[in-house]
């Protein structure tokens, strides 16, 4: 589902311009999808909390770091050749989710962002029960990142 070195880069790049942390090239692909979906759940929160606190520039910034991890790390290190209906239904809730936090940021609204965390929340807690050797997914030597 997330086995091609193109897709692992991306999530790589993706979550290197979200997370100011370090060793991103060293970790798996288990361990980049389970820090990129932290990313997203930790984005959301800061957005709620921000839309509580009226800070609309901070909501802003952390739903559009939201988008960001979705668009350019969750969907984009999808195999959706290999990675079968599974795939294909993350495309679709990772869409679906896009388009919800599209609608709380324009319209301040706290449900939206609570109901993608809520949609978020078990495919975090499935991720981190499959744990890294499932599906294909062992640690392996770190591809050459193009812009590393």
């Amino acid at each position: 589902m997330f086995s091609s070195a193109h897709n692992r880069s991306r999530a790589v790049q993706a979550y290197r311009v979200q997370s100011a942390e370090g060793g991103v090239a060293d970790a798996s692909p288990h361990q980049l999808i389970r820090l990129l979906l932290e990313g997203l759940q930790q984005s959301i929160n800061a957005a709620r909390g921000a839309l509580q606190r009226g800070d609309l520039a901070l909501k802003g910034r952390e739903i559009t770091r939201a988008v960001d991890i979705l668009e350019q790390g969750l969907l984009g290190a999808l195999d959706l050749k290999q990675g079968g209906s599974v795939a294909h239904n993350l495309e679709a809730l990772y869409d679906y989710c896009i388009r919800r936090l599209t609608w709380a940021n324009l319209h301040n609204d706290d449900a939206a962002l609570a109901e993608v965390a809520q949609l978020i929340a078990p495919v975090l807690d499935g991720w981190n029960a499959i744990g890294p050797d499932a599906a294909g997914l062992q640690h392996e030597s770190p591809a050459p990142l193009a812009n590393a």
